[in-house]
């Protein structure tokens, strides 16, 4: 009489003390040799683009104009000049345009993230007839061009007397769709029977924004706040038009100030004072770039 073996069905191999059967995972595709070198010929390649520029300006901030201007290139200084940092801080006013930075960053960050906070709670969690407009309006701006608006706030800033003052570099620019719509996209993910049993306890909109909505979306806020503060940091053309002073100029205007008093003869002096100005910028992206690249990928799948 034979026996018949028999396969083991998918339940059986699922038991404890059961053995898997050895081999590749369901679903794992396994690329060709080819694929896999080409990848890892365009990632470098790719790397080397955005490496090789950052490279060079720090390697040129500390290198004499000799090998600056040497041909063929030197990619490693003969000899350390951190005398062009000192060059670069005492050509221009980097302590003032390092203060006017500081300010205009924090407090404009600060007063665009509260305002996004709550335009976003009240698209999310509040009905009233116009809301749908407005949100369509709203998103709608984002399509246009930040130039556009540059002559009527310029207009609108020189009528109120503000024109070489922190609110004219702040306040035109506090109102931000795109955090907006990063924190309205996340909202919409709470469950609102949380929002209806704080109601039922007595909590008004502010309370529920406070201690439920916020402390929920705090991931997101941290993302949108990252990318709100990297942008107002690197701002470049308002500050322009709207200041005509030294002492209210920010650390991207003062690049060009610097140049106008370096010329284009000393380099090093003008690579240190980019390195100045980028340095807190690169720090805090490549310290929260996990946060900033998650964040904004859930938004986007929401």
């Amino acid at each position: 009489m034979t026996t018949t073996a028999r396969t083991p069905g998918p339940l059986s191999r699922l038991l404890p003390g059961r053995s898997r059967p050895q081999g590749r995972t369901a679903g794992a595709v396994r690329r060709p040799l080819w694929q896999t070198i080409v990848l890892t010929i365009l990632v470098i390649a790719s790397l080397l683009v955005f490496l090789v520029p950052i490279y060079w300006l720090f390697s040129g901030a500390v290198k004499s104009n000799s090998d600056i201007y040497s041909w063929p290139l030197k990619w490693f200084p003969t000899s350390l000049h951190l005398e062009n940092f000192r060059a670069a801080w005492t050509a221009a006013p980097f302590d003032r345009f390092l203060v006017n930075s500081v300010i205009t960053t924090s407090v404009g960050t600060a007063l665009e993230m509260f305002n996004a906070i709550l335009c976003a709670y009240a698209f999310a969690f509040v009905h009233f007839r116009i809301k749908r407009f407005l949100f369509l309006f709203l998103i709608g701006s984002m399509m246009l061009p930040g130039h556009v608006t540059l002559i009527v706030n310029y207009i609108t800033v020189g009528n109120l007397g503000w024109l070489n003052t922190y609110q004219g570099l702040i306040l035109p620019g506090i109102g931000s769709a795109f955090a907006m719509f990063l924190l309205y996209q996340q909202m919409r993910t709470i469950d609102p029977e949380i929002l209806q049993a704080a109601e039922v306890d007595g909590a008004g909109h502010l309370r529920r924004m406070v201690l439920i909505v916020v402390p929920m979306s705090w991931p997101m806020i941290l993302t949108a706040t990252l990318i709100v503060l990297v942008g107002k940091w690197n701002e470049y053309v308002w500050p322009l038009i709207v200041t005509s002073t030294a002492s209210m100029r920010t650390l991207p205007i003062g690049l060009l100030f610097l140049r106008s008093q370096e010329g284009y003869t000393n380099w090093g002096a003008l690579l240190a004072g980019t390195v100045i100005a980028a340095a807190p910028m690169l720090l805090l992206f490549f310290l929260a770039q996990r946060r900033i690249i998650g964040g904004m990928a859930a938004g986007a799948l929401k």
